[in-house]
């Protein structure tokens, strides 16, 4: 069956108009398509493998969450916005948000994956002995509304370009003096056309979005402090402060990631940028100031990959190098941090991997 132009125009207001009838309790909604495992993957998968499936997306799963920023509210003031909610509130500073709950890790791990699994979340990784949590990648159409018939047009098009986006989100834990922080990064991916082979498409990686970060967070907030209905009631942003963004200083011997900030910010924005761009943290000592993390270096045979595959967390059997086991090592003097690139077990690193780290860390701090 053929669709003309006129046709699918047709298509796209019958749906626009039969969206006007829905409500937006439920915007942000993810639905899976496979059954929920009765106990959660160890390990994430196998990123490298997604990045070269041809044609369609490997098992994907089928999320409906376009619309959801319509519901946001828009004219509400900073001051009027609650940041707390029972025992739980959210910290802001600048573009990164977190929440503080006067809980153990213990105590709400279980609550959290509730929270995931009832938004209809696969849990790929589901590790309490590494107080970190991460979904499964979900085909996602979250978008800036721009009415329902533009919407229904878009997502008519979308589908007849074979165009689709997915959404993994990760959940990190730290336990603190008095409770725990709770930290929420997301990672996106964007089915495009293979230029290179007609009728094959290929995966390339997206930036980290802000604002649906906040999103959920702001929910995982009303569910912790058990207050039904208050799911979006932002968090007031505070106001920005002007300050030197990160600078790389000796790139050809030891490279060195500074930061105008103290310990504390220094420690949980550089943890949120391993978290977005895909390393496995494995551990981490705050007293140290040390991240242990795992690094796959680039493929030297043949064309280079995208930092997203430099960074993934399992290779993908081939001719790869070995994962480097490495640590990340914040240190700090008043309000300035220095970030570097460390090794373990009495390794070195090469300076073209330390260099090729701090450049993608300082590249999500920016």
């Amino acid at each position: 069956m053929s669709f003309t132009p006129s046709r699918l125009v047709l298509c796209a207001i019958s749906l626009g108009l039969a969206a006007c009838s829905t409500t937006q309790d439920d915007n942000l909604r993810y639905q899976s398509t496979t059954k929920a495992k009765a106990t959660s993957l160890a390990t994430p998968p196998d990123v490298t493998q997604l990045m070269r499936v041809q044609g369609d997306i490997a098992s994907p799963r089928v999320a409906s969450a376009s619309d959801y920023k319509a519901a946001l509210p828009q004219a509400a003031a900073p001051s009027t916005a609650p940041n707390a909610i029972g025992d739980v509130r959210m910290e802001v500073e600048g573009q990164h948000r977190w929440l503080v709950v006067g809980r153990t890790p213990e105590q709400l791990w279980e609550p959290l994956r509730k929270f995931w699994q009832d938004n209809g979340f696969v849990l790929d990784t589901d590790q309490p002995e590494r107080r970190i949590m991460e979904t499964d990648w979900a085909e996602s159409h979250a978008k800036v509304s721009t009415g329902f018939v533009r919407d229904a047009l878009s997502s008519v098009m979308e589908q007849s370009q074979g165009s689709a986006e997915m959404d993994r989100f990760r959940t990190r834990l730290e336990q603190v003096p008095g409770g725990t922080e709770i930290y929420v990064s997301h990672r996106g991916m964007r089915e495009v056309a293979d230029t290179t082979r007609e009728g094959h498409t290929t995966l390339r990686t997206l930036p980290a979005d802000a604002e649906l970060e906040a999103e959920w967070l702001r929910r995982m907030m009303a569910r912790l402090g058990d207050v039904p209905g208050t799911a979006t009631a932002a968090a007031g942003a505070a106001p920005a402060v002007q300050k030197r963004g990160p600078q790389i200083i000796d790139p050809k011997g030891r490279p060195t990631l500074q930061l105008a900030e103290s310990f504390d910010p220094a420690w949980r924005h550089v943890g949120l940028a391993l978290d977005r761009t895909g390393f496995t943290v494995e551990d981490r000592n705050r007293s140290e100031g040390t991240y242990f993390v795992r690094y796959v270096p680039p493929n030297i045979n043949g064309k280079e990959p995208g930092v997203f595959s430099k960074l993934i967390d399992f290779v993908h059997p081939g001719p790869v190098a070995a994962p480097l086991k490495l640590g990340i090592q914040v240190r700090s003097e008043s309000d300035t941090s220095a970030v570097t690139v460390v090794g373990r077990a009495n390794t070195t690193v090469a300076p073209a991997d330390a260099l090729r780290i701090v450049q993608v860390i300082a590249a999500d701090l920016q």
